[in-house]
């Protein structure tokens, strides 16, 4: 007869073993829905990096609840990441998730769509974010491999079913909802979807807020400062951003628009001036940023590669 210690080692085994068997759904991440508008909701990331207990959801996602259904805004990083979101939807609302938009290519915004599509919803995206996420989705998902392990299980590249150029309406149980792209900038295909009659904005990752953004080698900062631009005309009076606490427009432009401002104002300055790539960086100071989270191990990257992109245009 097995002795209470050892029958307890080989009952936690069998949990574990029967946890990564479902997929990680032992360990699956949770989601508080956060009210921001009357049957609009946000779902706030953390604003650390990827990692295993985050599952590589370092990011805000949300839904909109209408009588006909319900509309999510970036299905999450993983599917079991997307079924956890789905649960939380599911307390809110028992209406079916009829889309999902995905506002951006990387990994967060759309690895979770294959659950989402195996319930029948339609996904949306703008055609260059399709364009994105088909030429580094396989990228994409060996990478957060690495970092989540087990918990990708059952997530495969699943592709935006319904391609836009520059807007898309959705008109759902009375309510109408945009979506629209101006550029790119973070990604080549971020967009925004918007809500006219809240004037309420899920801005994906043309709006950073509480961390320091993230230049990239295949996003465009002119294209991102462009972007923000056509944000301000629309004049949102909330915003979800793609990282960061719900704010409103001058928290936006503070945190992102006057960052990359001051990217580039230097950058231009020190390429007009003929100074070398070593120069540049270290003659800016982005010192009045340094209190976003991450400012340290961001702000060097973001300089080189604004400096190069600058170099080529």
């Amino acid at each position: 007869m097995l002795k209470g210690s050892k029958m307890m080692r080989i009952v936690l085994l069998l949990l574990v073993q029967l946890g990564l068997s479902a997929g990680g759904n032992a360990w699956a991440v949770s989601f508080s829905p956060v009210s921001v508008a009357p049957n609009v909701y946000a779902f706030i990331g953390d604003t650390g990096m990827r990692s295993y207990e985050n599952e590589g959801m370092n990011a805000n996602s949300g839904f909109i609840v209408t009588p006909a259904g319900v509309v999510v805004v970036d299905s999450g990083s993983s599917y079991g990441v997307a079924k956890a979101m789905h649960a939380a939807i599911r307390k809110v609302t028992r209406q079916p998730v009829k889309y999902v938009v995905n506002t951006g290519g990387q990994d967060h915004r759309w690895l979770g769509n294959g659950y989402f599509k195996a319930l029948g919803a339609e996904i949306i995206a703008s055609r260059k974010a399709g364009a994105d996420m088909e030429a580094r989705g396989g990228m994409e998902l060996e990478a957060l491999r690495e970092t989540v392990r087990e918990k990708l299980a059952g997530t495969e590249p699943v592709y935006p079913t319904r391609l836009f150029d520059q807007s898309e309406t959705l008109k759902l149980g009375g309510e109408e909802i945009q979506v629209l792209f101006f550029g790119g900038g973070h990604t080549p295909g971020d967009s925004v979807v918007w809500l006219p009659k809240s004037r309420l904005m899920f801005s994906g990752d043309l709006v950073f807020t509480d961390r320091l953004l993230g230049v990239l080698p295949f996003g465009s900062t002119r294209d991102w400062l462009a972007s923000f631009a056509e944000i301000e005309k629309l004049a949102p009076k909330l915003i979800v951003p793609g990282h960061g606490k719900v704010c409103d427009l001058a928290k936006a432009r503070k945190d992102t628009r006057d960052y990359l401002a001051l990217l580039r104002g230097h950058m231009k300055k020190a390429l007009d001036e003929g100074m070398d790539l070593q120069t540049a960086i270290t003659s800016l100071d982005q010192s009045a940023f340094k209190e976003l989270r991450h400012y340290e191990l961001l702000s060097g990257g973001n300089a080189n590669r604004t400096y190069l992109e600058m170099e080529s245009e």
